[in-house]
């Protein structure tokens, strides 16, 4: 392979050019396979990279998918690799207190928000995704932690309307905050191409239904597995998808069980880590086929 510009075929769309350095990058982390996509200058059509002489030689990565045979998949296959997160029980403590207490006083809040999403995904392992952090700084969206911060207060109005009011703010804001926070996932230091599509109606609607759900005491924890399973079916940019794997029923007994300790409030910290960690083990990447338009050696972006 020259010392050439490389562009490969990731969900049907072109990511670079990328210099040869950096694409072998890609095959060590099992990003680019045999299979995927690739094209440069000279070439007549796109190709896959096992079928290049050389493109793979001499480098260690995963084992490449074996796509051959299997129809193109609109979803996902049904085993996944699970996220984990290697953080301290008294590290989660302090780190959600400070994010608790800098959202209250409203004007430090998007240093805390901020402080704590970069700690916490730096601290999160994804399965060959190395070095995963967050890129997001308090001014991109300091507005939406200080109006957030504000609405805390909402519940010591005498009057309803108010509250009704700001749980459809809230709401806008949540979606803002998780299309912020997607957008500003990095690994190794480079930024990920990932973006929430998820429209910000259905955002809200989700949100509205939650508050609604709790009427039926335990229906909440079904509208909690569904909105995630949503949330994560609209993330983009990865060549994996990303699902949501408990129940509802998991999630009901789990969030039951942290509740009735967590009333103890001395064992709080260790019901925090426990709950915390089963939330991010439920996460997880899944391979998926996808069919790629190759009329042409250039995609539209």
């Amino acid at each position: 392979m020259s010392n050439r510009s490389w562009f490969f075929a990731s969900e049907g769309k072109q990511q670079g050019p990328y210099p040869e350095v950096q694409l072998r990058e890609f095959v060590t982390r099992g990003t680019v396979t045999a299979e995927t996509l690739v094209w440069s200058e000279g070439m007549a059509d796109w190709q896959k990279a096992g079928d290049i002489p050389g493109f793979l030689s001499g480098v260690s990565g995963p084992p490449a998918v074996p796509l051959s045979g299997v129809p193109p998949a609109t979803g996902s296959t049904t085993s996944g690799q699970s996220l984990s997160a290697d953080f301290s029980i008294w590290a989660l403590l302090g780190r959600a207190l400070l994010f608790s207490i800098g959202i209250m006083l409203v004007i430090p809040a998007p240093w805390a928000a901020t402080g704590f999403y970069r700690w916490f995904i730096e601290h999160l392992r994804v399965p060959r995704r190395p070095g995963l952090g967050f890129t997001g700084k308090p001014g991109d969206i300091w507005y939406v932690f200080v109006i957030q911060g504000l609405c805390s207060y909402a519940g010591f109005s005498d009057t309803w309307y108010p509250v009704l009011i700001v749980i459809a703010l809230q709401a806008f804001l949540s979606w803002m905050t998780v299309r912020w926070i997607v957008a500003n996932i990095s690994s190794e230091g480079r930024q990920l191409p990932f973006n929430f599509t998820g429209s910000p109606s259905a955002y809200v609607g989700w949100y509205l239904l939650l508050y609604i759900s709790a009427i039926t005491i335990i229906g909440w924890a079904w509208v909690v597995t569904a909105w995630l399973r949503w949330i994560c079916r609209h993330i983009d940019g990865s060549r994996r998808d990303i699902v949501f794997e408990a129940s509802g029923w998991q999630v009901l007994w789990r969030t039951v069980v942290f509740c009735l300790i967590a009333a103890f409030i001395i064992p709080i910290p260790w019901a925090l880590g426990w709950y915390t960690r089963w939330y991010v083990t439920q996460f997880a990447l899944v391979e998926r086929a996808t069919q790629v338009d190759t009329a042409s050696p250039a995609f539209a972006d």
